[in-house]
């Protein structure tokens, strides 16, 4: 629950910020960064039961960080900001790039921790008992309620940036501090739950046919609807092959793909 609704609504803030109704952290590339931290952070450390499991969440974010960094610095052009177009362009283009890295890394990995990247890069959320839900519940705890705060200043974002300057708002550091809390929320999350793609990008677009574009629904709405499409993706993977386990991150990729190439082709972008 608490990995759907950190994706979920990650997706929604990403979308709000840059005006882009196919932004998501998958698909922008930083699910990608954070996961190339956590192959280090793991590559690092003799096995994984010897890693301090409370700094995954911290390295994915750093990774996470860098990434989000990196894609607006090529995303921005002088005298044009950041294009909602060249954002998604740009961010497909970096996680193309880090997915090559990890590849590339995993070829160096002894046979064990290969076995671990190959079980997180498919997403089957690996960290499953208490000790991984503790040291990803201090991330949620603090930065669901500081998003769910920021409802009002994303209505106003929404409306465009030289009217959300006409109305007070301080645009840059408002995107800049909601860009942070967003990265924070998917890198934490990736860390536990591994390569779980388009949560970010199917909750919002549900939550808004729902309750609508106002974020003082469309949040709360949105983590809820996260929440169950990773629970129910989690359920079809256990039951659909059993006795074997379909990765929960292939089952969203099933559903989220279509839904994704559906959008874009509605997109006016």
């Amino acid at each position: 629950m608490l990995i759907g609704a950190g994706l979920a609504v990650s997706g929604c803030v990403m979308q709000a910020i840059s005006r882009n109704a196919l932004a998501d952290p998958g698909i922008l590339g930083i699910n990608a960064g954070a996961g190339l931290a956590v192959m280090l952070f793991i590559s690092f450390y003799p096995s994984t039961a010897q890693a301090p499991i409370y700094l995954l969440p911290i390295f994915a974010w750093l990774g996470a960080g860098l990434t989000a960094a990196l894609i607006c610095f090529l995303s921005y052009k002088r005298h044009e900001n950041i294009s909602p177009t060249r954002l998604l362009l740009t961010g497909i283009a970096v996680a193309a790039g880090i997915s090559a890295a990890m590849i590339v890394l995993t070829l160096k990995l002894s046979p064990e921790k290969y076995q671990t990247m190959a079980t997180w890069l498919a997403g089957s959320i690996w960290g499953t008992n208490w000790k991984y839900v503790l040291a990803l519940l201090p991330f949620i705890a603090a930065l669901l309620p500081y998003i769910f705060y920021k409802a009002r200043i994303m209505n106003v974002l929404n409306l465009g940036e030289q009217t959300a300057t006409g109305l007070g708002a301080y645009v840059s550091r408002e995107q800049i501090l909601l860009l942070a809390a967003a990265v924070g929320l998917a890198g934490s999350c990736v860390a536990v739950s591994g390569g779980i793609g388009f949560v970010g990008l199917i909750g919002p677009h549900l939550a808004r046919r729902l309750v609508g574009p106002k974020h003082q629904l469309l949040l709360p709405t949105s983590a809820l609807a996260g929440s169950l499409l990773v629970i129910t993706a989690d359920t079809i993977g256990r039951w659909i092959l059993q006795p074997s386990e379909v990765p929960t991150g292939i089952v969203v990729a099933v559903i989220g793909a279509p839904y994704f190439l559906y959008l874009l082709t509605r997109s006016k972008a």
